[in-house]
């Protein structure tokens, strides 16, 4: 609860408090009130970077988790030879960092010396190019794919691992085909799982950084100084020393994450409820 307080309930307040205030080369520092907000709810290119990510999120999301629930259930089912081998491997891109991850698949998408680009050139597709206006999303969803499977199929593994034998027995006794046993049985019962890491995958699309600050290298002019809220956040408070509305714009972004959160839980008690 200390480290809590001090690294997340401190911090918040400490932002909300400057929010509230705001500098000025004639003037200093005065109170201003809601001013800041006044203006994140009203600025257009905040809104946008929201909707950008939450797209990025609706596509992301569900298709890493099926991808990520397919290898769970082929290594619950022992499927998979040296399962335990490819568990590991499957868990190896979590680890690592996302700064390398981001660069090494920047290189991969280099417009001028990337072999996926080549590769496209190859096949009939001239001047494509992954880290364009119009593909840098989907660029980025797979780098954001390649990096949290793994770690999403260990979670939906372990809860895999977590359903009673009997019920699964049962319905193999009763002649159920197997596709019957994963998607009726298995699937609802990992239900609570699945929300969960929709919820924490959710929090991380909104909050998505890293992978776009990284290819701007590699494709300058796509990745703009609002492409994502917290991009935003980074530009005004650091960038421009906006700091007071960099810190209400951080609020707002909490906020909406929060209302997420809720909603999750909600959804969570009410499927339980259900049962």
């Amino acid at each position: 609860m200390i480290v809590f307080t001090l690294f997340m309930v401190v911090p918040l307040a400490y932002a909300i408090y400057e929010s509230l205030y705001t500098t000025k080369l004639i003037g200093g520092t005065t109170f201003s009130g809601f001013a800041n907000y006044a203006t994140v709810l009203e600025s257009g290119a905040f809104w946008g970077g929201v909707i950008r990510v939450v797209v990025f999120g609706v596509i992301q999301i569900p298709v890493m988790l099926a991808i990520a629930f397919f290898f769970a259930t082929v290594f619950d089912l022992g499927l998979a030879r040296f399962g335990r081998i490819f568990r590991a491997i499957f868990f190896i891109p979590f680890a690592v960092p996302i700064v390398v991850s981001a660069l090494m698949w920047g290189f991969l998408f280099d417009p001028a010396y990337g072999p996926f680009n080549r590769v496209m050139n190859a096949v009939g597709f001239h001047n494509f190019n992954w880290l364009s206006a119009s593909l840098m999303v989907p660029s980025i969803i797979i780098i954001a794919i390649w990096e949290w499977t793994g770690y999403n199929c260990i979670i939906l593994y372990t809860a895999l691992k977590s359903v009673p034998r009997d019920v699964v027995e049962a319905a193999i006794l009763d002649d159920t085909p197997l596709w019957k046993i994963i998607l009726r049985i298995k699937l609802p019962l990992v239900r609570p799982a699945i929300v969960m890491l929709v919820f924490i995958n959710t929090i991380g699309a909104l909050q998505l950084f890293i992978e776009p600050n990284i290819l701007n290298n590699y494709q300058a002019g796509v990745i703009t100084t609002t492409w994502t809220p917290v991009l935003d956040i980074y530009n005004t408070a650091i960038s421009s020393g906006e700091y007071q509305l960099g810190a209400a714009m951080a609020v707002v972004l909490a906020f909406v994450i929060v209302a997420i959160s809720v909603t999750s839980l909600a959804f969570r008690k009410s499927g339980r409820g259900v049962r």
